[in-house]
């Protein structure tokens, strides 16, 4: 059984998420999207609300689970049972910091393979702080998020 982990803030969830998480689901048996809870950051929904968000626009894709972690990816990927790290990449700037976690994870797990998935073209210059700096501003964000994550925006960011 091929297990593969995604993780990542979501803060919110992007159409651009979802596309990985989608094109994960071809390759993999199971795939546990990892809400991460970085206490360095402040994030704008708390992980429960970005575990809420994830479930309610991956609903419809069976092999998808989401788990709130945090810590290191490795040890969350081992509790899991999980053998493939999935990571999207936007620009060369993205590769770069990743293929550095890539290694540094490898070393610390070997048997734990890391997956670069290209974003596709028309969500390359996405990002969920880009989403958070439209919605901000009063800005459409509908072509960036789904429905639901626009209703938790509205909440959190009232106009």
């Amino acid at each position: 059984m091929v297990k593969a982990v995604y993780p990542g803030s979501f803060d919110p969830v992007t159409f651009g998420h979802l596309d990985i998480i989608r094109r994960s689901c071809a390759f993999a048996d199971e795939v546990i999207v990892g809400v991460l809870n970085n206490k360095a950051k402040s994030p704008l929904f708390s992980v429960e609300e970005r575990v809420k968000m994830l479930r309610e626009v991956t609903k419809e894709l069976t092999k998808v689970k989401v788990i709130p972690f945090e810590g290191l990816l490795v040890e969350f990927a081992k509790q899991n049972q999980a053998n493939i790290v999935v990571r999207g990449l936007r620009a060369i700037t993205d590769f770069e910091y990743e293929l550095q976690m890539a290694q540094t994870n490898h070393k610390l797990e070997p048997q734990i393979e890391t997956m670069f998935l290209t974003t596709r073209l028309e969500y390359s210059y996405l990002s969920s702080t880009i989403v958070k700096e439209v919605a901000a501003f009063g800005g459409d964000i509908s072509q960036f998020v789904p429905e639901a994550v626009i209703e938790m925006m509205k909440e959190k960011m009232p106009q």
